[in-house]
């Protein structure tokens, strides 16, 4: 699933988008490419009501019984909210959205790989924003850096879409196109079933590595692509 994306776009635009009356995120650079375990701007349902601009850092709690070693390095993909950990971050005081330009999703055709670094080419994918969820948490996320108190963050994941599908058959990140959405899935109950996956031509495929794989016709991308 999606651990790489970027950001190119300004506070001020997110601000505006989102509707945040709070920015505390701090300088924002025009581009960023953001991994696991780093930290990313997310607007917040924070706990005084406020909504606002912060920096958290990507990978929310793991379940304990899937917990390897000494740290939890965090899971940025919810798949299944349904699932007994996770419940307890659905109401919309755990609500978010974060800005995303564009996210990648690693080549399926084996051996793949970009010759200098050896790492496993991208699809990149154009889109709108994520609907996310964030917590505090007290815990190790690195060895090295030791116990610490952590503001987190994870994409929530659905069925991928016509487009998706051939690069990830397992799930897409649940994107939102207007500002319409990003109010409901702020404000809105859980039992709007607010889980689901983008129309297939919301999306366009910005970059890809030389593939056999059959994708399906695209159009030009929609919303906010900034």
């Amino acid at each position: 699933m999606c651990n790489l994306y970027n950001v190119t776009t300004s506070q001020e635009a997110i601000r505006q988008w989102t509707g945040a009356l709070r920015d505390i995120l701090g300088n924002l650079a025009p581009s960023i490419d953001i991994y696991p375990n780093q930290f990313g701007p997310v607007v917040r349902n924070a706990q005084d009501g406020t909504r606002e601009l912060a920096k958290l850092r990507w990978g929310m709690p793991t379940p304990p019984e899937r917990i390897r070693g000494n740290a939890d390095s965090g899971t940025t993909n919810i798949r299944n909210p349904q699932y007994g950990h996770w419940q307890q971050y659905v109401g919309i005081e755990h609500r978010c959205v974060v800005p995303v330009t564009s996210f990648a999703e690693p080549s399926p055709t084996a051996g793949d790989k970009d010759p200098e670094t050896g790492i496993q080419r991208n699809f990149w994918f154009a889109l709108n924003e994520d609907r996310p969820l964030w917590t505090r948490w007290q815990g190790v996320r690195k060895v090295k850096e030791g116990p610490g108190d952590h503001e987190l963050y994870a994409f929530m994941t659905t069925k991928p879409n016509a487009l998706i599908e051939p690069i990830h058959e397992k799930a897409m990140p649940v994107i939102l196109t207007s500002r319409e959405e990003a109010e409901t899935w702020l404000t809105a109950p859980w039992s709007e079933r607010l889980q689901r996956p983008a129309a297939d031509d919301a999306l366009a495929i910005v970059e890809k590595p030389a593939t056999q794989i059959k994708i399906p016709q695209q159009g030009p991308a929609q919303g906010w692509l900034l």
